[in-house]
C-alpha cells in the first residue's frame, strides 16, 4: 500500500485505538494519542496488567500486543512492531527506543508450565522478564523467549530463537547447517 494511503487510514485508526485503551484502562494505559496503527491489529490488556507505549509507535497489519494479568508491558519511543509480530506479557517485557521489529517475531516472557498439577490444562506459567535495549534490530522469525536481555545496538539475524543475555552492540545469528541426501 502506497505510503501516503497508509498513512490516511492508519493515523486515525491509531487515534482511535490509543483513546479506547485510554478510556477503558484508564488506569493502567499510557500512550500517544498519534500515532500509526494500522486497523487490523489488536492491543489486549487485562485487568491489574499494565502498558506503557512511546512517541512515534507503529504497528502493522496482523500485529497482537496482550499484556495478561499482572504483566507490565513497557515500549519505547519510535519503536515498530511489523506484521504479524506477537509480543505476549505475563510479568514484564520493556522494549527500548528506536527498535525495529520484523515480520512474524514473536516475544513470549512465559513457558507453559505442563509439570505443574494439572499439565496445561490448569493453565499455569514460569515466567521471566525480558528487556531489549535501544536501536535493536530483530530479522523476520524471530522468537525471543522469556528471560532474555539484550543490549543496546543490538541485531538480532532472522530465524533466530533467542534466550540468555547479550551485550551491548553484538549480532546474534544462529548457524544451521542443511543436510541434503538423495532418494535411494
Amino acid at each position: 500500500m502506497n505510503k501516503y494511503v497508509r498513512c490516511i487510514v492508519c493515523i486515525p485508526c491509531g487515534i482511535l485505538k490509543m483513546a479506547w485503551l485510554k478510556l477503558f484502562h484508564a488506569g493502567s494505559f499510557n500512550g500517544p494519542v498519534l500515532c500509526l496503527v494500522s486497523p487490523h491489529t489488536e492491543i489486549t490488556i487485562d485487568k491489574g496488567a499494565k502498558m506503557r507505549i512511546g512517541n512515534s509507535f507503529k504497528m502493522r497489519d496482523g500485529a497482537k500486543i496482550r499484556v495478561r494479568k499482572g504483566g507490565k508491558c513497557i515500549i519505547g519511543n519510535n519503536t515498530s512492531i511489523n506484521s504479524n509480530n506477537i509480543i505476549t506479557c505475563h510479568e514484564s517485557i520493556e522494549i527500548g527506543d528506536n527498535c525495529q521489529f520484523s515480520p512474524n517475531v514473536h516475544v513470549y516472557d512465559h513457558d507453559h508450565d505442563f509439570r505443574g498439577t494439572g499439565g496445561l490444562k490448569a493453565m499455569k506459567f514460569k515466567t521471566a522478564p525480558i528487556k531489549i535495549g535501544d536501536n535493536v534490530w530483530i530479522g523476520a522469525n524471530t522468537v525471543i523467549l522469556r528471560g532474555t536481555e539484550i543490549g543496546n545496538n543490538c541485531v538480532i539475524g532472522a530465524g533466530s530463537v533467542v534466550k540468555g543475555k547479550y551485550e551491548d552492540g553484538s549480532v546474534i545469528v544462529q548457524k544451521r547447517t542443511v543436510d541434503v541426501r538423495k532418494i535411494e
